[in-house]
């Protein structure tokens, strides 16, 4: 079923000087419990495309539907993972996990119950009353999931999370975040530069022109198991190099 439309959308960005066009009329449609992965060359407009889908900012031409309503400000159904956690350091894991529920006004007995149950079951129990300084980077992360989580969104928009980890870090909290994202049956919507992630974590991957972007491919490897899993897979290095080419052309 499908639960978010892309319909069209173009966007112009204006200033005093000059105007850029970024996007060119992008359709994609994404369906409920997908792991989708958007890639395409440096500065194509990737992120933009998450921050339509958020609310933050509204397409030019074209519209964006989340379950058949138009996308037209920031909505509580979707959730927002960064490129780093943002957890605040003076705040306790379980704390910072609660902190969406409670700038909605939600932190309910029964959210809080929800919160530490993720938190007991993605390996986290035990540190639920430390400090984010006294956490591994993938844990960090782990507990970043979590918190937008907390608020049970719809779908989640991912804009390079894994970026700031060292690689070996990297390859094991892909494989936490997609168990994590597989296992709550959230659908998700990944931007990023690093075409083995993508074929590693994404059902399928999209691919973006140059600027202005418009869609040029859209792939479904049809890999199974783990991101590590997938890793291993003997058509992944074919992958690889149809999807460098196309960004690369």
């Amino acid at each position: 079923m499908e639960i978010l439309k892309i319909d069209n959308v173009s966007l112009i960005y204006q200033t005093d000087e000059a105007e850029t066009h970024a996007l060119n009329d992008v359709n994609l449609s994404i369906e409920d419990g997908e792991f989708v992965a958007i890639i395409g060359p440096s500065g194509c407009g990737k992120t933009t495309i998450l921050t339509l889908i958020s609310g933050l900012m509204k397409p030019t031409s074209g519209a964006i539907y989340l379950d058949g309503k138009v996308i037209d400000k920031p909505v509580g159904d979707i959730g927002y993972m960064l490129q780093r956690d943002h957890l605040f350091p003076w705040r306790t894991i379980l704390s910072n996990a609660l902190l969406g529920p409670e700038l909605q006004k939600k932190k309910t007995p029964e959210t809080v119950a929800y919160v530490n149950e993720l938190i007991e079951k993605y390996g986290l129990g035990e540190f639920k009353k430390a400090y984010p300084r006294q956490l591994s980077g993938g844990m960090r992360q782990r507990a970043a999931l979590i918190r937008t989580l907390a608020y049970r969104p719809k779908i989640l928009l991912l804009d390079e999370p894994f970026s700031a980890l060292d690689y070996q870090t990297r390859l094991a909290v892909c494989d936490d975040v997609h168990r994590i994202i597989k296992s709550e049956k959230k659908t998700a919507v990944l931007v990023t530069h690093d075409i083995s992630e993508a074929i590693s974590l994404a059902d399928r991957i999209v691919v973006l022109s140059a600027r202005p972007a418009t869609v040029k491919k859209i792939y479904e490897p049809g890999i199974e198991g783990t991101p590590l899993k997938r890793r291993e897979d003997k058509s992944f290095s074919r992958w690889f190099d149809t999807i460098y080419k196309d960004i690369s052309t």
